[in-house]
């Protein structure tokens, strides 16, 4: 798949894991969910793939069913899903997905980062169509062959299949239209769904050195431990 598609899986594999870990942000989600549609899994796909996810990052039943009775409740916060986007150093192409209940908040928080890290908080539209929409799932390996799983994917829309040795997991993509049908195919299969998710990936990179790097993990760094941040997209590759 090339040197930009290496690079691009493992900082994506790295900051996936990092993450994870963050049980508010999955809350969230699950907050966002029964909002839209209810709190009823059975009937809300949303709140169904909240509670898979929550479950991949072994988030403890009670803290699922916690989030869902708090978000079910009448007078509970509403959640605005808002994107951000700007150049980082070395313009540096930056996507953030955010979700908050106070947005005058957020906003300042995201160009206050901006600002201490020398990047520069754009306007709607200015790097998002530098980017494209994709689902993405991950299943635990099952000691499957690659081979014949990637076979019986491609009717789904499968784009690309890695497996991550350290993790013992797959990385599915397909284009967010074939998203239910990728999902329901991986049910059929049987397959152990870790997580799956709408993520935004570079249509072309920005080079930067080594040395330049640190600069740009700063600011992409301090943007991640923001609570109301849910995802954050770049399209930097190493020379």
């Amino acid at each position: 798949m090339g040197r930009a598609f290496e690079y691009r899986k493992a900082r994506k594999f790295k900051r996936w894991a990092a993450m994870s870990k963050s049980f508010t942000r999955i809350g969230k989600e699950i907050a966002i969910a029964v909002k839209s549609g209810g709190n009823n899994p059975e009937s809300n796909v949303r709140l169904r793939i909240a509670i898979q996810n929550a479950k991949g990052a072994n988030m403890p039943k009670a803290t699922v069913d916690s989030s869902i009775k708090k978000a079910s409740e009448k007078g509970s916060a509403e959640m605005a899903e808002l994107t951000y986007e700007g150049y980082g150093p070395y313009g540096v192409a930056i996507v953030i997905d955010t979700a908050t209940d106070n947005i005058n908040r957020t906003v300042a928080n995201i160009r206050s980062y901006f600002n201490k890290f020398n990047g520069s908080l754009g306007t709607s539209g200015s790097v998002t169509y530098m980017f494209e929409t994709k689902a993405v799932f991950k299943i635990k390996n099952l000691d499957y062959n690659q081979d014949e799983l990637e076979l019986d994917l491609i009717d789904s829309g499968l784009e690309e299949l890695e497996l991550d040795v350290e993790l013992n997991e797959y990385m599915i993509i397909t284009n967010f239209n074939n998203y239910g049908t990728m999902y329901a195919a991986l049910e059929a299969h049987g397959c152990e769904l870790i997580s799956s998710e709408i993520q935004r990936f570079p249509l072309n990179y920005k080079e930067i050195t080594t040395a330049q790097e640190e600069a740009v993990e700063k600011l992409l760094e301090r943007i991640e431990e923001d609570e109301d941040v849910q995802n954050v997209y770049h399209n930097y590759i190493i020379m």
